[in-house]
C-alpha cells in the first residue's frame, strides 16, 4: 500500500490554554510533513481575527505551508477582500474559500448587505486577484440545503470553474460514498483532486452531532460498534481501527491525499498516520 500525503485541519484558539494545546498539536503534527495545514473560522465570522492570528503564527513558526480559510458571512466584499489582502502581505497564497455556516441563532445564510452572496462570487473575486491557490468545500453525502446529490457535484464544478483548484470533502463514515461522489464527479468532467476528509472519531457523540449538522449519513454498524465499545472502555481503539479501515480503503481505492479534521486534537491522527506508513521528519520535529 503507497504511504499518502496528508494535510491537517485546525481552528483558532479561543483562549491561552486553547493556544499552548494549538501549538502541542502542530508539534506533534507537524513533523508528519503535511502538504499544508489549514484554519477553520468560526461560525457566523466569529473567529475572523483569532484565524489570522494563528494562521500567521504557523506560518512564521512551523514550517509547514498553511491555508486560511475565508467565508461570505457577516462581512461586506470590501472587508473580505481586505482580509485577504493582508493574507497576501503577509505572505500566505492558499485559502480556503466557503459560504460559511449561518451565525448561531439563524437557520440559513442571509448575505450581508454589501457582501458576497454565494462562495463562487466570492471565489471568482479571490481568483481575480491572481494572487491564491483556492481550495473549496465538496459534500459526498448530500449538503442538508442541496435538492439532490446531483446538484452538490453540479455546484462543486461551478466553484472549480469560477477559480478554485482543488476540494476538500465533508468528512464521511464509509469509503464507498466517497467513491461514488468521485465518480459522478469525473462524469460531469470535474478533473480537479478532490481530497476526502476524515475525522478521527475522538468522541461519538460529539461527532455524530457533527454529522447530523453536515449531512454525513450514519451507518447503523457505526452506531451499535460505539454503543459496545462505550460500554466497554474501548472507544479509543475503536476509533483507531475503524478510522485506520477507512483511510486503508480509500487509499487501495486510488487515493492519494487524505485530509485529517484534527479538531485540534492530535493523538489519534498521530496513531492513524503512523499506521498508514507517516511518520516524523526528523527536520520539521526540530522546527516544531
Amino acid at each position: 500500500m503507497a504511504t499518502p500525503r496528508v494535510s491537517f485541519e485546525f481552528f483558532p484558539p479561543k483562549s491561552l490554554e486553547g493556544s499552548f494545546k494549538l501549538w502541542e498539536t502542530l508539534g506533534i503534527l507537524a513533523p508528519l510533513g503535511p502538504d499544508f495545514v489549514s484554519v477553520t473560522y468560526g461560525a457566523g465570522g466569529t473567529t475572523r481575527k483569532l484565524t489570522h492570528d494563528a494562521v500567521t503564527t504557523i506560518d512564521a513558526n512551523f514550517g509547514v505551508p498553511v491555508a486560511a480559510h475565508l467565508t461570505c458571512v457577516d462581512a461586506t466584499r470590501d472587508d473580505t477582500l481586505e482580509i485577504a489582502a493582508q493574507y497576501a502581505e503577509a505572505g500566505i497564497t492558499q485559502i480556503v474559500a466557503l459560504r460559511g455556516d449561518p451565525p448561531k441563532g439563524s437557520e440559513r445564510f442571509t448575505p450581508h448587505p454589501g457582501g458576497f452572496t454565494s462562495s463562487v462570487e466570492l471565489i471568482e473575486a479571490l481568483a481575480a486577484t491572481g494572487k491564491f491557490n483556492i481550495r473549496v468545500g465538496a459534500y459526498p453525502d448530500m449538503h442538508p440545503e442541496a435538492a439532490s446529490m446531483q446538484a452538490c457535484v453540479d455546484y462543486l464544478k461551478r466553484k472549480l470553474d469560477a477559480g478554485a483548484t482543488s476540494a476538500l470533502t465533508q468528512f464521511f463514515f464509509e469509503a464507498e460514498i466517497f467513491f461514488r461522489f468521485r465518480d459522478a464527479c469525473a462524469a460531469a468532467g470535474i478533473t480537479a483532486p478532490i481530497l476526502p476528509g476524515i475525522l478521527p472519531i475522538e468522541n461519538w457523540p460529539r461527532a455524530r452531532r457533527f454529522a447530523a449538522g453536515c449531512g454525513a449519513v450514519i451507518p447503523t454498524w457505526l452506531d451499535d460498534a460505539y454503543d459496545t465499545a462505550i460500554r466497554d472502555g474501548r472507544e479509543d481503539l475503536l476509533s483507531t481501527a475503524i478510522c485506520t479501515e477507512l483511510c486503508t480503503d480509500l487509499i487501495e481505492g486510488g487515493v492519494e491525499h487524505l485530509h485529517f479534521y484534527t479538531l485540534n486534537r492530535p493523538e489519534l491522527t498521530r496513531d492513524v498516520c503512523a499506521a498508514l506508513g507517516v511518520t516524523p521528519d526528523v527536520a520539521l520535529a526540530e522546527v516544531a
